[in-house]
């Protein structure tokens, strides 16, 4: 058995999969510079607050005026800051003094206090190194040691949440996905399986009926003669039917074929079939008999015969109509299939096409799949639900290119 491999399909995988990378990177490349940028604003601050005190402590003016300083700098701190003397001695425990943005409990008592800036000081270490405050000759007389503000912390980590969040979707649509595709695949398995059995079940069990007319009527040659062509018949239909599965899957050739002919050709074989359903239904053809157009005819036959199947099905009563037209336009060729059966829920019209799908008791939903294959992949048409009424019937438009 020769097994199709269709290399697009890993490749396609392959690429999304680098693609999903390369945004993750430029997330995170893009998020970091921010972040530093955002650094560097807040050491700048630092800095110039370090001058601001550089510039006192060198003075030697009594009256400064600290409005500048406090409106322009000191406010402008949103992040954790704590001065020290070189030695790091916090300078104080007050709030606005020795330390800022910096939340500490105000029961706590004094050796508690120093002992929690203390701690705070250890993690601010661990961040950046303290910009220095020095006099003229270069004499340390602080540092300050100062963290991040809340936006940068966030900014730091919230593009690998954003990714892991990413992924886990990813992963879980993948899934769902490849879940669905498997179901869907199953139901498609499961209908072809079905439908095989469907196709191969008429003609057998016509010719087991002409067997048994042979072997009571072998002495009669006009019987005989009947069940022979008969025989013939369905021979031929078993043929068609292999070939018909055989093209599924497979780009099916193309040729010119006139259009009407083929359309009588289907019309035929149900109206001599139509007294066996135990309906009295009515089944016509009308439109232009010149039309010729590229098609498949064993597969184009399939999805007639597939419309005028669910039509019959649809005739609950025991007597109906079924109405084929046929019509070259500007847009195309159209075939309308028209019937006054119980119609079609307006919630089902979108769903009936899908693989599976099936308002019937003992339908598999794979008819209308595999007509709309046929009709949309393999001869570049349209089939859908042109107008439906409950209770009142059908309508089912196909538009065909028009090559000639």
């Amino acid at each position: 058995m020769k097994i199709n491999y269709n290399p697009a399909s890993k490749n396609i995988k392959l690429i999304l999969l680098l693609l999903a990378i390369l945004i993750a990177a430029g997330t995170l490349f893009y998020t970091q510079s921010i972040v530093q940028k955002l650094q560097n604003r807040e050491r700048e601050i630092v800095k110039l607050y370090a001058q601001s005190l550089e510039f006192i402590a060198n003075s030697t003016e009594d009256n400064i005026d600290f409005t500048f300083i406090f409106q322009n700098i000191i406010q402008r701190i949103d992040f954790p800051l704590i001065l020290t003397s070189p030695e790091d001695i916090i300078s104080s425990t007050k709030a606005g003094s020795g330390f800022k943005n910096i939340e500490i409990d105000s029961t706590l008592s004094e050796h508690e206090k120093r002992a929690f800036l203390n701690q705070q000081l250890i993690e601010l270490r661990k961040i950046h190194p303290p910009i220095l405050v020095t006099l003229r000759d270069s004499t340390v007389i602080q540092k300050i040691y100062f963290g991040e503000s809340d936006i940068v912390q966030r900014l730091k980590y919230y593009p690998y949440f954003q990714i892991i969040f990413a992924f886990l979707f990813i992963i879980i649509a993948y899934s769902s996905f490849n879940y669905l595709k498997r179901s869907e695949q199953s139901s498609i398995w499961v209908g072809m399986s079905k439908e095989t059995a469907h196709q191969l079940g008429t003609p057998i069990s016509s010719l087991m009926g002409w067997n048994e007319i042979l072997r009571m009527n072998y002495r009669n040659p006009d019987k005989v003669m009947d069940a022979t062509y008969e025989i013939e018949s369905d021979l031929v239909r078993l043929n068609k039917i292999t070939t018909r599965f055989s093209k599924i899957g497979s780009k099916p050739e193309l040729k010119k074929e006139e259009l009407y002919t083929l359309l009588e050709k289907v019309v035929s074989y149900f109206q001599r079939r139509l007294p066996q359903t135990g309906k009295k239904v009515e089944l016509t053809l009308n439109g232009d008999k010149d039309i010729i157009t590229l098609l498949n005819p064993d597969l184009f036959e399939w999805v007639i015969e597939n419309l005028i199947k669910n039509s019959l099905d649809a005739i609950e009563n025991k007597e109906g109509k079924i109405e084929i037209d046929v019509l070259k336009t500007k847009n195309g060729i159209e075939i309308e299939v028209t019937d006054n059966g119980k119609g079609i829920e307006q919630k089902n019209k979108n769903d009936i096409f899908k693989p599976g799908f099936s308002t019937k008791r003992r339908g598999w939903g794979l008819g209308l799949s595999l007509s709309k294959r046929i009709v949309e992949n393999y001869h570049g048409g349209k089939i859908f639900v042109k107008n439906s009424v409950i209770t009142q019937g059908t309508t089912m438009k196909i538009i065909l290119k028009s090559h000639f």
